[in-house]
């Protein structure tokens, strides 16, 4: 009998989950040595498998550079192990001995994994391994372009993950995913955190599951070559970051802001790195290629060459060009050089001025890319230090590859594939997610400090003792004036100060 796509999908989400939470129950008793040897073997076994990996997922999703996504698959494990493995995760995590405070960890429980079609196997991986880490289970969610390349990548961990001694089923998966099946189980009543990555629209889908969630904005990343800045060199960095992987990081620079006292020297360095530079006719052809309505990348750049690209748009290039690149002075949804492009496509803009330049770029992250990453080249640290001061974004790079920077692969960042925007993107983190971020910390903490709690004052009696006291003074001048004077001939406002002085007297004793 043939099932209904949708249905299957559905059911095996929900058997999964099932799975997953009998699994994490097990394994929530494990000690941080068991963690630990567990995550060990996950993170070798991928990254034995990282070239295998790229392979398939080239294939599949017909999007990238083999090489290249061999790169991140070792990122995505061998790195992200190398700087979680010394974490503790399980149990007491730290004691502060003079402020009496003890922290321990527990995990979130199961976790709700969305994977890109972009990133599929270092993703998954990276996923996979973190919540390992902090003794959470997983379901996966993968894109449907990359259902294949995805499941094996966690195959591959879950695998070595249960040769390790992890309970079968921490690791799942939906092999029939669909749009349906991802939202429910981002809404599942047993998942407790949602880890996505992801277009805007899914991203948006997560934050409003009612569920705790970590997600990710678009990152329509500029780049500014600064008058100091070492244009041979920082042009060549340009080129092999926006070349890498066919533009698929989403910290990729998106568009090259230049000074105009460099912009002759650096149009040069261009050419000699592999870019072709279009004229007015080619541009407009390519536009309509970039997007075909305002505001909406046409997916089918994404991930592909240059040359590829440039024939879509009936251009022919040299083989060996690594980038396209127009001139640009116009920035909105409508100008598709400006918008996020995921594919080796550039703008580049001309900045009169520092001050034009901060704009251009502040104008650039304000249509798609508040919160995310910005990319710089300077020998000018007070130059550097403004823009970071300034610029709504969550990391900047300088002097670096920004799409391998911004994962941690050439900078001290923490190694991640799925990087916070901040409030300024609409995330809840601004950081380069990881281990620390799928656990909870529950605190014990001693009394240190000696508190005396004063009583209540009465003022409510108070205030009775107030009314009884004039009553009292009205009933005594009454008394007094029936028996002095029955007719009234006695002046009652001097009774009643010579009673009150008597009174005032009374309670002074």
């Amino acid at each position: 009998m043939q099932f209904d796509h949708d249905l299957q999908s559905m059911q095996e989400m929900r058997n999964a989950v099932k799975l997953a939470k009998e699994a994490q129950l097990k394994y929530i008793s494990f000690t941080q040595e068991q963690v630990d040897e567990i995550v060990k073997k996950a993170a070798d076994a991928a990254y034995a498998k990282s070239l295998y990996l790229a392979r398939i997922a080239v294939e599949e999703t017909g999007m990238g550079i083999v090489e290249h996504k061999k790169i991140k698959n070792e990122v995505g494990s061998k790195a992200v192990y190398e700087s979680i493995k010394d974490e503790k995760t399980v149990g007491i995590i730290s004691e502060d001995r003079v402020n009496k405070v003890t922290d321990i960890a527990y995990p979130y429980g199961v976790i709700a994994g969305i994977i890109p079609t972009t990133n599929p196997t270092s993703t998954a991986i990276f996923k996979a391994l973190i919540a390992l880490k902090t003794r959470n289970a997983i379901v996966v969610s993968p894109h449907p372009r990359a259902v294949k390349c995805t499941v094996e990548a966690l195959k591959i961990v879950n695998d070595a993950a249960i040769q390790a001694g992890a309970p079968e089923g921490l690791i799942g998966w939906i092999s029939t995913p669909s749009m349906g099946a991802t939202n429910d189980l981002m809404k599942h009543r047993d998942i407790n955190l949602i880890l996505a990555t992801g277009g805007g629209g899914l991203v948006r889908a997560a934050y409003s599951s009612g569920k705790p969630a970590y997600g990710v904005g678009p990152g329509n990343v500029p780049c500014y070559i600064e008058k100091t800045a070492k244009v041979a060199q920082s042009v060549k960095m340009i080129i092999d970051s926006k070349s890498f992987d066919n533009g698929t990081i989403c910290a990729t620079e998106q568009s090259i802001v230049v000074d105009r006292n460099i912009k002759e020297m650096t149009m040069r360095e261009l050419r000699n790195n592999g870019a072709y530079l279009l004229n007015k006719h080619e541009k407009a052809a390519l536009e309509k290629v970039i997007s075909p309505s305002p505001g909406k990348l046409n997916p089918d750049i994404v991930g592909q060459s240059a040359v590829k690209i440039a024939s879509m748009a009936g251009i022919q290039v040299p083989e060996d060009t690594r980038v396209l690149i127009a001139e640009e002075t116009e920035i909105g949804k409508d100008i598709p050089f400006s918008i996020e492009k995921l594919s080796p496509v550039f703008a580049l803009y001309t900045a009169e001025s520092l001050q034009e330049a901060k704009d251009i770029c502040l104008q650039l992250l304000n249509l798609g890319g508040r919160g995310h990453s910005l990319s710089i080249h300077t020998n000018d640290d007070a130059v550097a230090r403004d823009f970071a001061l300034e610029m709504p974004v969550s990391r900047m790079m300088v002097n670096t590859l920004s799409s391998i920077g911004a994962v941690g692969a050439t900078t001290g960042l923490m190694p991640s594939l799925t990087l916070g925007c901040g409030s300024f993107g609409g995330n809840i983190t601004s950081d380069n997610v990881t281990a620390r971020h799928l656990i909870n910390i529950k605190r014990m903490a001693y009394g240190t400090k000696e508190v005396t709690i004063p009583k209540p004052a009465a003022s409510s009696s108070i205030d009775e003792k107030k009314q009884a006291g004039s009553w009292d003074v009205d009933h005594i001048v009454s008394q007094v004036l029936q028996q002095v004077s029955p007719d009234g001939n006695v002046d009652a406002s001097m009774i009643a100060e010579m009673v009150n002085q008597v009174m005032k007297k009374y309670r002074t004793n």
